[in-house]
């Protein structure tokens, strides 16, 4: 099988072209190669999310493209986005496997709910075959923000008393490269760590000696402002503590051990 894997340059993109090189052909698609060191047995394709030539070229002959979503602001995120999912379809390949988030809703406060459920949308319309993975919020991503939101003994963040379970961003790993290798599912399969957690518990755990202090959203945007975040990343991240704090990362699913045959890892 000839699997394309977007992303490829980074942790989880790059994970999931490692697990699935010894058995299948995978091409890397990366936006600059020369800088690249791919796994064994991986191949390299240049391709940039806003370039849809180049992801036509890089995706000609592939049955499966594993999607890892792009970054960035939500107007340039949904762009790229639209660009993958034509290139896709234009290229004919068979099977789409697009990361998602559990939040994937425009009716969300979270700014990147409205672009997941959006690529969603074009996947489905797009004629490809398709499986989302929606992950729940990667656990190593929540633990820096709990330690940037440290202010002496305190960290500060809007989330109230809220649960969430948290994913290892391992175990999104290996459920994507799971769902690679099966035929489309055309539905969705939500990826959650083991247990629905306390924002309280895991500050104390990713921040030990400081206790958690729920604030504003105002207050929090400030505090990272004047410590030098950008506006952009200041409301990606305060819409992301919204969602939470209404409970839209709650859920817990036994979709990682179906897909993978293990079950997730402990976070805490």
């Amino acid at each position: 099988m000839r699997i394309a894997v977007t992303g490829a340059s980074g942790r989880l993109g790059g994970q999931v072209a490692a697990l699935l090189a010894p058995d299948h052909d995978v091409v890397a698609l990366v936006r600059r190669p020369a800088g690249y060191d791919p796994p064994p047995g991986v191949t390299v394709a240049a391709a940039d999310y806003a370039d849809p030539a180049s992801l036509r070229t890089a995706l000609t002959g592939a049955d499966t493209l594993v999607f890892v979503s792009s970054d960035g602001h939500a107007a340039t995120v949904m762009l790229h986005h639209a660009n993958v999912v034509r290139a896709a379809a234009g290229a004919e390949v068979g099977h789409v496997v697009a990361l998602s988030g559990l939040d994937a809703d425009a009716g969300s406060p979270f700014c990147y709910a409205v672009t997941n459920g959006h690529t969603e949308e074009l996947l489905a319309a797009a004629g490809c075959g398709y499986s989302l993975a929606r992950a729940s919020v990667f656990a190593e991503f929540f633990a820096a923000l709990v330690r940037g939101a440290r202010h002496g003994d305190e960290v500060r963040l809007p989330a109230g008393d809220a649960r969430v379970s948290l994913v290892a961003r391992a175990d999104v790993g290996r459920a994507l490269a799971a769902l690679a290798v099966r035929p489309p599912s055309n539905t969705h399969h939500d990826l959650t760590g083991p247990a629905a957690l306390h924002v309280a518990d895991v500050v104390a755990a990713y921040a030990p000696g400081a206790r958690y202090a729920d604030v504003t959203p105002g207050e929090y945007v400030a505090a990272l402002l004047e410590g030098g975040e950008t506006s952009w990343w200041a409301h990606a991240y305060a819409t992301m503590l919204e969602s939470i704090r209404l409970g839209r990362w709650a859920a817990v699913t036994g979709d990682v051990a179906t897909l993978t045959g293990r079950p997730p890892a402990k976070v805490l």
